[in-house]
């Protein structure tokens, strides 16, 4: 079955909200992530801890997608961006600053490199600086 676009860019964020199995389907085995977490081991199998802390960190966490900008070609392979944010409640340690109960959305930016229907290599930048605003909260130096 061919998935369409939207299907598997949704499916990659709802993997995120607590269902890493989700990954196993979409993403290649040494899917290359960048850049990696702190801790977290390169690879497909490397998401599960890091989406494990995810949900340790944070209640109702959800990643909403704006927009996808489809740059592949004809054959299906090449990059889609996607402008997105990422909700939730700050309800667990996260970077150090213990948990604060606050809302928070954090604007995302990312590319994803298919081939053959899977996700190789993922670029993100997540922008933690307002993260740190929203809960009131400043980063360690």
């Amino acid at each position: 079955m061919t998935r369409t676009i939207e299907d598997l860019i949704g499916t990659f964020y709802a993997a995120f909200s607590g269902k890493p199995e989700l990954l196993d389907d979409i993403v290649a085995d040494d899917w290359d992530d960048i850049p990696l977490g702190p801790g977290q081991a390169p690879g497909r199998a490397g998401a599960a801890p890091l989406i494990k802390g995810v949900g340790e960190a944070f209640s109702d966490f959800r990643i909403v997608v704006h927009q996808i900008v489809d740059g592949r070609g004809p054959d299906g392979n090449g990059f889609v961006g996607v402008r997105g944010e990422m909700r939730g409640v700050h309800s667990g340690e996260n970077f150090g600053v213990p948990a604060t109960g606050r809302e928070f959305q954090v604007r995302i930016h990312e590319f994803h490199e298919l081939v053959d229907g899977r996700i190789v290599r993922t670029w993100h930048l997540e922008d933690w600086l307002e993260w740190f605003r929203q809960v009131d909260a400043s980063p360690a130096h």
